[in-house]
């Protein structure tokens, strides 16, 4: 049984850090691709950084220069630094790991709300 359990959210002032991580168990991650998704009140989830198993990264516009993806295959962790945070990057933050489009899991979600 996969599971995923995320920690590191919070609130915290427009211009603070953050960094999120996502600790993973039950099966074998080296293949997977890891992510980092966001929902915001309101909004559907989105897409914030990815990592492929080779190491590849993918970055939402709203993100890029500021958050930044990491994975240590030994430990089965993904982490998100998150910098410069904006109050419009408030959402509860998931955690994701997929091996297919059917093979896709997700963690309970941590909150992180930024003020002005």
């Amino acid at each position: 049984q996969v599971q995923l359990v995320e920690s590191g959210g919070g609130l915290v002032q427009a211009g603070d850090s953050l960094r999120l991580s996502c600790a993973a168990s039950g099966a074998f991650f080296r293949g997977a691709t890891m992510g980092w998704y966001r929902q915001a009140p309101g909004k559907q989830r989105e897409l914030v950084a990815s990592i492929s198993s080779g190491g590849n990264t993918n970055y939402a516009d709203s993100v890029k220069g500021r958050f930044t993806i990491s994975r240590d295959n030994a430990k089965n962790t993904v982490t998100l630094q998150m910098n410069s945070l904006k109050p419009e990057d408030t959402a509860v933050y998931y955690c994701n790991v997929a091996w297919t489009s059917k093979m896709s899991y997700w963690g309970q979600g941590t909150p992180v709300t930024v003020s002005s």
